[in-house]
């Protein structure tokens, strides 16, 4: 069996999801560069630049990292990226999901989950989030988006042992209407 496509270019309606590349360092800073952004996630120094660079040079390096365009402006706004892909579990990671505070509180987290997630559930049958135990902000996103918590909390060796939700969307849930909608 082949590999999936983990960095295919997904159009929405006001998002385009696009592979994030070297050329992205300058509007990717400037759009991640907000200590807001990273203020309750479990790596808070990610608005400097030397806390940045490692966020960014490993979304290049895992070829699986996307930048978020703005459709409308052409900006950069976030990233995410795929992570983990377990073929035998079935089984994917969304994470390292950021967006500008431009784009907090309206359509733009559940457009880019919507297109990452329909791209997901063609290859595999769960998609899962960690979240970080304090980072109420994403873990109140994955609510509204159908994400469903696992029991208990789990640590992992790239983060240490910083404690996670792990949250998951089953392709059968999602496509019975528990999804990402974009309303």
């Amino acid at each position: 069996m082949s590999q999936p496509d983990f960095q295919p270019t997904l159009v929405g309606p006001s998002i385009s999801v696009r592979p994030i590349s070297m050329d992205d360092w300058t509007d990717m800073f400037a759009a991640g560069s907000d200590p807001e952004i990273w203020k309750v996630h479990p790596v808070p120094d990610r608005y400097t630049e030397a806390g940045f660079r490692k966020f960014f040079d490993g979304a290049v390096d895992s070829k699986m990292g996307f930048a978020f365009v703005d459709r409308a402006s052409g900006r950069i706004i976030g990233s995410s990226r795929y992570y983990g892909y377990e073929p035998e579990l079935s089984e994917i990671e969304i994470g390292w999901t950021f967006l500008s505070r431009s784009h907090w509180g309206g359509r733009a987290n559940r457009e880019v989950k919507r297109l990452m997630l329909d791209h997901a559930f063609t290859f595999v049958d769960t998609v899962i989030f960690w979240v970080g135990d304090q980072n109420w902000r994403s873990q109140g996103a994955m609510t509204k988006i159908g994400g469903i918590k696992r029991e208990g909390l789990f640590t992992r060796a790239l983060s240490g042992d910083r404690p996670y939700f792990i949250f998951e969307i089953t392709k059968d849930r999602y496509r019975q209407g528990g999804r990402a909608r974009v309303e």
